[in-house]
């Protein structure tokens, strides 16, 4: 087709955008997409405690964070009033640490209060940037934060990224799991391994008697995996300092205590399924 018609340059534009996409996600050795079949599970602190437990560990990481219309990554880090600047013709995440870069549709509102009132097409070619227009280098890991469901962003992820597994974020009670099932369907929809179920708010220990209260149930993200043979990653205990801390910008997988050691635990788990 003739440029002359109007249709060649852009076409050209979308054609070097996902060469350039294939070549960022080409540097990236593990893509691990955090997803939920609805809010409310944490999905976005397991995200934020994943990406900075492995960074600790000492691997580079890169976190991104699509969950438009409520990017919340960049409070529960500290960084929400981090600028975006570009570096001559390369435009880089922001960087946490030395081992750990976050992007963030946050970055890129005129205000914290300010909504994104955006159609499905607009969200897509936003990931589309976020993946080729931003150089995250080579990464050990990118940890992508869904919003909850099974809507434009998690279609766009999963097109986008090849060789991606999904992690699955519920809590313990029925009606969560029920949902959290669809979003393991939808990986497997879409050809993408499921690497397994994390039980999000599992028990709650008295901090006056140490007793463990079942408040959302437990037990049941664990069934669920076995009843759908996935693995089950692990499960977070109810912790209110973890509250406290993400309000802080500071995650709780830094800190000592039984949700640091239940982070740890699921991310050795995560390595061991490389090995």
């Amino acid at each position: 087709m003739s440029e002359s018609c109007g249709m060649g340059a852009p076409n050209k534009e979308v054609a070097e955008l996902s060469a350039r996409i294939m070549y960022n996600v080409s540097k990236i050795k593990n893509k691990l997409i955090v997803m939920s079949g609805k809010g409310g599970v944490g999905k976005t602190t397991v995200a934020i405690n994943l990406a900075s437990g492995m960074a600790k560990a000492g691997y580079k990481v890169g976190l991104m964070d699509v969950d438009i219309h409520g990017p919340n990554v960049p409070k529960m880090l500290g960084i929400e009033d981090s600028i975006i600047e570009p570096e001559e013709d390369k435009i880089k995440p922001i960087k946490v640490t030395d081992n750990l870069s976050v992007m963030s549709m946050a970055f890129l509102l005129p205000d914290k209060d300010a909504p994104v009132i955006w159609r499905g097409p607009m969200k897509m070619q936003l990931i589309d940037q976020f993946l080729g227009d931003f150089e995250w280098g080579d990464l050990d890991y990118l940890v992508v934060d869904l919003p909850p469901g099974t809507g434009d962003e998690s279609l766009s992820i999963a097109q986008r990224i090849p060789q991606a597994e999904a992690i699955i974020v519920s809590t313990p009670q029925e009606v969560a799991l029920l949902d959290s099932r669809k979003a393991v369907n939808f990986a497997r929809n879409m050809k993408m391994p499921v690497l397994g179920i994390i039980e999000n708010m599992s028990g709650f220990k008295c901090p006056h008697c140490a007793e463990t209260i079942d408040l959302f149930k437990t037990g049941g993200g664990e069934k669920t995996a076995k009843e759908m043979d996935i693995g089950f990653l692990g499960r977070v205990p109810i912790d209110p300092q973890m509250v406290l801390l993400g309000d802080s910008g500071s995650p709780v997988v830094l800190t000592e205590g039984e949700s640091a050691e239940a982070f740890a635990e699921i991310i050795k788990n995560i390595e061991d399924s490389r090995k």
